[in-house]
């Protein structure tokens, strides 16, 4: 899915370079959601997948930089999760966003799950610089 283009309507960056930095960064997502009046399964899937992506840049890069913007297209409001790291980057991106592929010993959900969670999707990666993915979860959609 690509990105499509929207007004910023506000901006925060946070670091997540522990796991004890998630539920603060969970809690400024939630907020932001709830600023928006965005319905809570949409509010569920949103924390969930940005969950499952700033663990997999602690788990993968040892952690990076988060950016959490309210956005505008039209009439429609969302949340824009840009999630930035320095890691060793995505060998192959295609596998890596297929059910049950995992480098690390896990399910291999993370990738293809926030995929699946968010309205829009976008990743970037390239060997030895790091990994840029950007997700966009529209308050009604």
């Amino acid at each position: 899915m690509m990105i499509t283009p929207v007004i910023l309507l506000s901006k925060d960056n946070m670091t997540v370079l522990r796991e004890q930095d998630v539920v603060p960064f969970r809690n400024r997502v939630k907020e932001y959601a709830i600023k928006i009046r965005m319905g809570l399964v949409n509010q569920t899937k949103l924390i969930t997948a940005a969950s499952e992506l700033a663990r997999n840049m602690l788990k993968y890069a040892n952690g990076g930089i988060v950016s959490i913007e309210t956005i505008a297209r039209g009439r429609e409001s969302g949340i824009r999760l840009t999630f930035k790291d320095e890691g060793p980057g995505i060998a192959d991106v295609n596998l890596a966003l297929k059910d049950g592929f995992s480098t690390g010993k896990s399910l291999g959900l993370g990738l293809p799950g926030a995929r699946r969670l968010a309205s829009e999707f976008e990743i970037n990666s390239e060997i030895g610089k790091g990994t840029k993915v950007m997700i966009i979860k529209w308050a009604n959609g």
